[in-house]
């Protein structure tokens, strides 16, 4: 059985010392389920991850944000003891990750952790078997699907399938790795009500994603950028009181070029140009040198536009 897809039956709860040491370290007195402390983990020379703070308490959908190869998936596993880490502190339920710990959570990897040569129902018998817990009851399309092998199934199905059989048994803690990637806009709709759901029956959520417009569905977030901590906090600061440089101008065309040649992040939004973390001067005296009419003014940014500004 690997480790993504194989979950470990184990007994018991944590101590209450475990108990009372969580909820005194916990935000607004909730548990921390998960915590690392200078997370550390180097591939050679590579440093995949780089001394990295994070705690995610119960109730709440804590965002790990950044691009591909930010070190999202290596901090996961480290913090499940999949990986053991370089340097730093991980903890699962006030203690070192251990198959006791992990029966308490629902992992979703980017692979899914699907057996597809065996069927939906099959999966989730296997599943419930290894934690020791009451086979879950599957509902609508994957009801229907159930007899179906699950290598058959179309990718947002198997999604579906990979978040009924993590949380079969009822986890505390419900970690998933990039779960709306490559799924429709109403899949990934889905699956997020299905985390918020979670979430607001108790167990703490740790979803990575790259894709930003998914930062709004998470209470708290961590970006990531070449492995580091570049911010943290809610959406709202995160944000920040950063901004961006709105161009308003007929001749967008040449404006985007301009500004694309002096190496500046300049984006189309509708019929204007967007730069964010730039100087209103400087994006306005270059235009007037490349003899483009502009109406320059600096704007709020926006979490994607800040998202650029951090990880540069």
């Amino acid at each position: 059985m690997t480790a993504d897809k194989g979950v470990e039956s184990a007994a018991g709860r944590r101590s209450s010392d475990s108990d009372r040491q969580d909820r005194r370290s916990g935000r607004s007195g909730r548990p921390v389920l998960a915590a690392a402390a200078g997370a550390t983990k180097r591939f050679g020379e590579l440093l995949a991850v780089d001394r990295v703070d994070l705690a995610v308490t119960a109730g709440e959908v804590v965002g790990l944000i950044g691009a591909n190869g930010s070190g999202k998936t290596t901090l996961i596993r480290m913090l499940l003891g999949l990986v053991a880490p370089t340097a730093g502190q991980l903890r699962l339920f006030g203690e070192p990750p251990s198959r006791r710990t992990r029966a308490r959570l629902g992992y979703v990897p980017q692979s899914l952790g699907l057996y597809e040569d065996l069927t939906v129902a099959e999966n989730l018998a296997f599943s419930a078997a290894a934690y020791g817990s009451s086979e879950a009851v599957l509902q609508g399309e994957l009801a229907e699907a159930r007899d179906l092998l699950v290598g058959e199934l179309p990718l947002g199905l198997r999604r579906r399938a990979a978040f009924a059989i993590a949380l079969g048994h009822h986890p505390d803690l419900l970690v998933l790795d990039e779960p709306t990637s490559g799924v429709d806009p109403l899949q990934r709709a889905r699956l997020w009500e299905t985390i918020r759901a979670s979430a607001e029956q108790g167990a703490g959520v740790l979803v990575t994603t790259h894709h930003l417009s998914e930062a709004e569905q998470c209470d708290r977030l961590v970006v990531l950028a070449s492995g580091r901590v570049v911010a943290a906090g809610t959406l709202d600061e995160v944000v920040g009181d950063a901004t961006a440089v709105e161009v308003r101008t007929p001749t967008w065309e040449a404006a985007f070029a301009t500004l694309d040649l002096a190496g500046l992040p300049v984006s189309l939004v509708g019929r204007n140009l967007r730069v964010p973390g730039a100087h209103p001067g400087r994006v306005g005296r270059l235009l007037a040198e490349a003899g483009v009419q502009a109406e320059v003014a600096s704007v709020p940014a926006s979490f994607e536009e800040t998202f650029v500004t951090l990880a540069s």
